[in-house]
């Protein structure tokens, strides 16, 4: 009795103080009524009442019909809201019991107990459902790729990560087994940034697959065995002004000879050999701002491209500091040209390099045209000695081209800042957060769609968009499909950027800092996987006591919904910056025309703190904590909304897999997805709906593959139900795409890289693991 006196007296307090605070902030009074409770409770205990069975009956029973009310029937909301005071119940149960009161508050623990284990039997936040399983268009376009190949990022550069491939089906995926596991030796050092992140999707051609790594290693390996053929090491240095570590891809340009490259092997370091002149070539980006042109064979730099097989991407840039502009995602390999792009480093510096989108001839690496959102009609080749627009709107994910419209489509950023937009001029309102489709042979505008007007919460446009030819009520249409960090997957005819599916523009949250402005209103689409707005009751954590922290924080931002402008007092983003996509985007089934998400759902805070507040030695170097945001007037805060112990203080799920159905816009299935596994302590494979970030791969077979979440997990879903057929445990984080392809014995291998990311916490290595069917 003396221990539950003890416990209930500091619980109780706990909550009667924080209680009586949240209900000034116009909370929930539930956690003063509770710790008005506790406090009696623990009064009776020391006195040795037999009343404080009776009294704490009461309390659990109002308290269970308090968290049926605010969660319904949901294990995980219910157990973090009576598991710690039925846990502290158990010290009553100890002793012998025939005082008046005990058979009443045995017989109410109990119930309480036993009706809240079967809630795990509950079957929740999901919704059950059959993709089409008929073929809608039997010969869709899926890029010029051998059916056994994978030439792109996306396979193609139609971006669908749809392979041809089908002997790996429903029926036998539970055959698939490990055949070979490579270790690149490129694993995060002490002195790499916090996001050194190994997210890269090999290439798959002739019988070699071609990978880079954080540190732009490009590696090149035997398809059948996973033996190293040739390792070129671009020798970049760590540099701790860079936001990212990270290589996602390579690209490919194929010979003019048509004969499919064969990759050598080749004893020494790559990087020693002497340049040659090159038929086909390998496009390397570094985070040290080059371009790389290297021969698929040995790895020889190619003497024909740029200066001995390399560019200088910094040329021109009005601002040139070490770390704050580099290349995380492949270049684009289209109609003679390779585009480049790059990533800004955000909010780091006004003055920062440009955004600007370069195309070089992919053969002698002279520049052909440059694209600069600020001056986006000025596309001719920049003359000597000028310079791009200081920080203009950038182009970080990968981006898509269809070769017959003659036209690249390129997922755009903001212009850093980008919580503070008083620095944007006309041009970059226009372009920032948007896709924007160029003429691949001049770089001139077809069309431009926003999804964000006045971006003020990093919602970049994250994903490499999608191309496919949908069956719509008014004939076949040309569609890009693109997804949102906002929860929007856009479905545009790709021709002129219009909307196949509606999109709507809706009333937003008003008011800023001074001397800045939000839209009145902001686009959303028909096809959407947007939360609803957070509330107390959404509130969550391991305890009451971290749940009412949690509470006492959303009450003390500013949040009016999404689109709540950032501000001095702190402003909840819902969803977050990390998004409800990312760059591993959607992957699409041209013939059965449906789609296959990962939607996450994390609520990140946003504060702005004026230079004159004592800042000085609290500036972090990434996208999360404090921000500098040199030359401006704010810098700006952002971290991840926690609980006091480090878990996310929205209720779970935080993360699922969807289907869609293209040709109606509809989801028809959505499944929470992964689990604690790797994230605790102990090994516990408890399906809680995990965050992750990586993309899906869909075969003809029926199966989508997809890593990212993180648990050390490669999975195979059944396209048309969603549902898990086979896991792979992987050595460790897949925080990227797989890919699939043929090898020389005609076998269906699956790829998946697994090194892990710096900024999700997930277990880092350096890891190419590969499965096939085992007989």
């Amino acid at each position: 009795m003396f221990l539950f006196a003890v416990f209930t007296l500091m619980i109780g307090a706990t909550l009667a103080v924080g209680g009586g605070y949240l209900i000034s902030l116009h909370g929930s009074p539930y956690y003063l009524i509770a710790g008005i409770f506790l406090l009696y409770n623990a009064w009776l205990a020391f006195k040795k009442s037999a009343k404080v069975r009776q009294i704490y009956a009461i309390f659990l029973i109002l308290t269970a019909i308090w968290a049926v009310w605010e969660s319904g029937i949901d294990w995980w909301p219910l157990a973090t809201r009576l598991g710690l005071f039925l846990a502290l119940g158990v010290l009553l149960l100890r002793r012998p019991n025939p005082v008046s009161g005990g058979w009443f508050y045995t017989t109410s623990w109990t119930i309480i107990t036993v009706a809240l284990l079967a809630t795990m039997l509950v079957p929740t936040h999901n919704l059950n459902g059959q993709l089409n399983t008929k073929v809608i268009n039997d010969s869709p376009r899926i890029g010029a790729v051998p059916d056994d190949s994978w030439y792109a990022y996306g396979r193609s550069n139609l971006g669908q990560r749809y392979s041809p491939l089908k002997q790996i089906t429903p029926a036998n995926v539970s055959s698939l087994e490990q055949t070979w596991v490579y270790e690149t030796g490129d694993k995060k050092g002490p002195k790499d940034v916090g996001e050194t992140t190994y997210e890269a999707t090999p290439l798959k051609i002739g019988n070699a697959l071609y990978l880079c790594t954080p540190h732009n290693w490009l590696v090149a390996l035997n398809a059948d065995s996973g033996k190293k053929m040739w390792v070129y090491n671009a020798k970049v240095a760590a540099d701790s002004q860079r936001q990212h570590q990270t290589c996602r891809g390579v690209s490919y340009l194929p010979p003019a000879s048509g004969q499919v490259p064969m990759a050598q092997l080749v004893v020494q370091p790559a990087e020693q050999l002497q340049p040659i002149q090159c038929d086909a070539q390998l496009f390397l980006p570094t985070s040290d701002a080059r371009l790389l042109a290297l021969d698929p064979a040995t790895g020889a730099r190619c003497d024909n491209f740029g200066n001995h097989g390399q560019l200088d991407l910094t040329q021109h840039m009005p601002f040139k500091q070490s770390g704050y502009y580099y290349s995380t995602s492949p270049p684009l390999v289209a109609n003679g040209v390779v585009v480049v792009a790059g990533s800004v480093n955000d909010n780091y510096d006004i003055n920062s390099p440009s955004g600007v989108i370069r195309a070089y001839d992919a053969k002698s690496g002279q520049l052909v045209w440059n694209w600069d959102s600020a001056h986006p009609n000025d596309t001719q080749p920049i003359a000597k000695g000028n310079t791009y627009t200081v920080s203009s709107p950038n182009s970080w994910s990968v981006a898509s081209a269809d070769p017959a419209l003659g036209l690249i489509y390129l997922p755009m950023g903001n212009r850093t800042p980008d919580q503070l937009g008083m620095y944007r001029t006309p041009a970059e309102e226009k372009y920032a957060t948007s896709v924007v489709a160029l003429h691949l042979d001049t770089g001139k505008v077809a069309w431009v769609q926003q999804f964000i007007h006045h971006d003020l919460w990093d919602m970049d446009t994250p994903a490499q968009p999608v191309l496919v030819d949908l069956s719509t009520v008014q004939g076949k249409q040309p569609a890009l499909v693109v997804p949102t960090k906002q929860g929007d997957i856009y479905v545009l005819n790709r021709k002129t950027g219009k909307p196949i599916f509606p999109m709507t523009e809706n009333p937003a949250p008003q008011g800023t800092i001074k001397g800045d402005y939000t839209s009145p209103t902001q686009p959303s689409s028909a096809v959407n996987f947007k939360p609803a707005p957070l509330t107390g009751s959404d509130m969550w954590g391991a305890t009451p006591i971290d749940q009412m922290i949690c509470r006492i924080e959303l009450h003390s931002l500013r949040y009016q919904g999404q689109y709540t402008p950032p501000s001095k007092q702190g402003s909840l983003v819902y969803p977050g910056n990390f998004g409800v996509f990312n760059w591993g985007s959607v992957a699409v089934d041209p013939k059965r025309q449906v789609l296959f998400s990962m939607p996450l759902y994390l609520a990140f805070i946003s504060k702005l703190k004026a230079k004159g507040e004592a800042l000085l030695g609290q500036m972090n170097v990434g996208e999360h904590g404090l921000n500098a945001n040199a030359g401006a007037p704010y810098a700006v805060e952002l971290k991840p909304f926690l609980s006091p112990l480090g878990v996310p203080c929205q209720q779970p799920p935080w993360g699922y897999v969807a289907g869609v159905d293209l040709t109606t816009g509809k989801t028809i299935w959505q499944h929470k997805n992964g689990t604690i596994r790797d994230m605790t302590p102990l090994p516990l494979p408890i399906k809680l709906g995990m965050p992750g970030i990586g993309g899906p791969v869909i075969t003809a077979g029926g199966i989508t593959f997809m890593a990212a979440t993180v648990d050390n997990y490669l999975r195979a879903y059944d396209l048309s139900t969603g549902q898990v057929l086979w896991r792979g445990r992987l050595p460790a984080g897949g925080q990227a795409t797989p890919m699939t392809y043929l090898n020389s014995h005609g076998e269906q291998m699956v790829v998946q890289v697994a090194g892990g990311h710096g900024s999700l916490g997930t277990t880092i290595g350096d890891y190419v693991v590969a499965y096939k069917l085992m007989k």
